[in-house]
């Protein structure tokens, strides 16, 4: 049974470690998170992929003959680091206050109080005496503010966690995320000829063709199927340098371009009408690739989504089908055929706000929705 005055005292406790990241700081509340899992008999797995930046793998282990358990096991994934916590707060951001029936602190809503459920969750499985059919796995990890490349990448690159079904829990509100864009961020360098400022006319400006270029990009319509629970593509133009000095043509430019795309878009198509707008230009430049996510879609029909939509409504709470406009690690499953959507008690846009927060009531609803959803789920 979920015991909310020690669910709300996990919390507590968690939002007492400064979880920074940048720069990393985990590791003091991860060795608190092992402890605790520890304690509980559980099974606890602690890898690292940066020094003293553990991910922490707790399995309630299924009765199942172990490779059938494995193969159908549900895994819960909530983060431990934080963003900076910045200037401005009325309350101690490492403090976890309780007021009008709120707790304050960073990562109430982003992403501690939804690690608290999911160690609350374990906690009542394991005391209820509660015998799974398949592993119940809670994967607490780290670095989700930064890009997961000492988390859930490596993770699921190195087979550590690979369930058949994942919960991401990183979301508000109850909604389920079932759809996200993809993300591709890239810096597109232009080469010129110096010149004197005077004799423009003997150089050509690596910045004057940049501009060109970004009106081109701005202006471009890509072709998509429009997905129900997504906005249309969009290019951002997020920064530019170039040039030496006032008097000097510009045989350099720098830009960075931010495109979020539908399910239906393909990268390769995407790079080639790129590369077709620049060269139009000119000739001389250089892509260099930052980032690329794919983007992610499950069936919204899909059985595992179903039964959580009726677990919850079961419990008197409203969730929403949603997408995602930006990156969650959901999309990370894809590569590795594992079905995987997210879900929440957050309040709705508190992450990395002053005086972040999260509603008691719903941490603790949403809690008993989680612990119930897992049991209906391992008996399917």
């Amino acid at each position: 049974m979920i015991n909310d005055k020690r669910l709300i005292k996990t919390l507590q406790k968690l939002i007492s470690y400064d979880t920074t990241n940048p720069p990393g700081k985990e590791y003091d509340c991860a060795c608190w998170i092992e402890k605790y899992m520890r304690s509980l008999g559980l099974g606890v797995q602690t890898i690292c992929y940066e020094k003293k930046r553990p991910n922490i793998i707790a399995t309630l282990r299924g009765s199942l003959p172990r490779e059938r358990a494995k193969k159908g096991a549900s895994c819960i994934m909530p983060h431990v680091d934080i963003v900076p916590v910045g200037s401005g707060w009325k309350h101690n951001p490492f403090g976890g206050k309780i007021a009008g029936g709120k707790m304050f602190g960073r990562g109430t809503s982003d992403d501690k109080g939804n690690t608290a459920s999911c160690l609350e969750v374990m906690h009542s499985l394991v005391e209820s005496g509660f015998k799974p059919n398949y592993d119940i796995i809670m994967a607490a990890t780290v670095d989700e503010e930064t890009g997961s490349k000492a988390g859930t990448i490596p993770l699921l690159e190195k087979g550590a966690v690979k369930p058949g079904l994942c919960v991401v829990m990183d979301s508000s509100e109850f909604d389920a995320i079932v759809a996200q864009k993809g993300l591709l961020h890239m810096r597109i360098q232009i080469f010129g000829k110096k010149a004197h400022g005077a004799y423009n006319w003997r150089g050509v400006s690596a910045i004057e063709q940049a501009a060109a270029i970004i009106n081109k990009l701005k202006a471009h319509k890509f072709k998509f199927k429009k997905h129900p629970l997504l906005a249309h593509p969009t290019i951002n133009i997020g920064t530019i340098k170039g040039g030496d000095k006032v008097n000097i043509v510009a045989d350099f430019c720098e830009f960075t371009v931010d495109t979020r795309y539908t399910p239906d878009m393909k990268f390769a198509d995407i790079m080639s009408q790129y590369k077709r707008i620049i060269t139009s230009v000119t000739q001389k430049y250089k892509i260099i690739i930052d980032d690329h996510q794919l983007p992610y879609a499950i069936d919204r029909k899909h059985p595992a989504v179903e039964m959580y939509l009726k677990s919850a409504r079961a419990m008197k709470c409203h969730p929403q089908l949603k997408g995602s406009e930006g990156a969650t690690v959901i999309t990370f499953f894809k590569k590795h055929n594992i079905p995987a959507f997210a879900t929440g008690w957050a309040a709705h846009e508190t992450a990395h706000i002053t005086d972040e927060y999260i509603v008691l009531k719903d941490l603790c609803r949403g809690t008993r929705v989680l612990e119930n959803y897992l049991k209906a789920y391992d008996s399917r």
